[in-house]
């Protein structure tokens, strides 16, 4: 880092303010470029902290840039195989992936899953690991399947960041009903939500609201997260009530 100086400084003085980053138990590297991109390197609590943190530090005065190498601790850390193999189960189990084509790399070579062919075909997913990072390219057929994808990237323990280099065919206009859309569809393939349909989703400028009832902390918590692993949310604001 490059004491003194003053963007560092008020970036730095930022990411303190905010309450879902924690800099003391995860402390966040900020350096400047000679084009004054920042970099951000570290590894983050959650998926909500990476977010906010590029957020907080891409509305800085004279950032012209962002170099994200942040990543997400794991709750348990897996080995690139194992976290390959609980992926491929899920993209597998997922009812909404059944015409599409899923592809793997392992140990440097392309192994196909699951081929679909034709006009009906649903996507190309071409999926690989390295240091816990999770690579997703192909195309895929809308922007609730790229969505849906990435979340259950987040899902895999081990998983420290998801590259969602998917691409939308045919290409598709994003906003925020497609968001919410996509939060739904993700709610109700949760094995950790049991009552999906009593959680309302809205979306205002990818700003995510949760409201609704659910049983449990853990459950209003996990709503919270799969929210956050969608790809383009800038924001959740969870108000669901616990019942217990």
């Amino acid at each position: 880092m490059q004491n003194g100086n003053p963007i560092l400084k008020s970036v730095r003085a930022a990411l303190e303010r905010e309450p879902l980053i924690n800099l003391h138990r995860w402390p966040i590297q900020l350096d400047l470029a000679d084009d004054h991109a920042l970099i951000l390197e570290g590894e983050v609590g959650s998926v909500a902290a990476k977010k906010r943190a590029l957020e907080i530090a891409g509305a800085a005065p004279d950032v012209r840039g962002l170099v994200d190498r942040l990543h997400v601790a794991p709750a348990e850390r897996k080995g690139d195989g194992a976290i390959l193999d609980v992926l491929e189960s899920l993209l597998l189990d997922a009812r909404e992936l059944t015409n599409c084509t899923l592809r793997v790399v392992k140990k440097g070579q392309t192994v196909t899953l699951q081929e679909a062919a034709g006009e009906d075909a649903s996507g190309d997913i071409l999926v690989s690991v390295r240091d816990g990072v999770v690579t997703l390219d192909g195309w895929a057929i809308s922007l609730s399947h790229k969505r849906m994808v990435g979340v259950l990237a987040w899902w895999v323990p081990g998983c420290r960041d998801v590259v969602d280099a998917l691409e939308v065919l045919p290409p598709e206009q994003d906003n925020d009903d497609e968001v919410s859309d996509a939060l739904s569809l993700v709610l109700e393939m949760d094995p950790m939500i049991p009552h999906p349909e009593q959680i309302r989703v809205h979306t205002h400028n990818y700003v995510v609201t949760l409201d609704g009832l659910v049983a449990t902390q853990t459950e209003k918590d996990r709503a919270e997260q799969d929210a956050w692993c969608l790809f383009a949310v800038d924001k959740v604001i969870n108000q669901l009530a616990v019942s217990r």
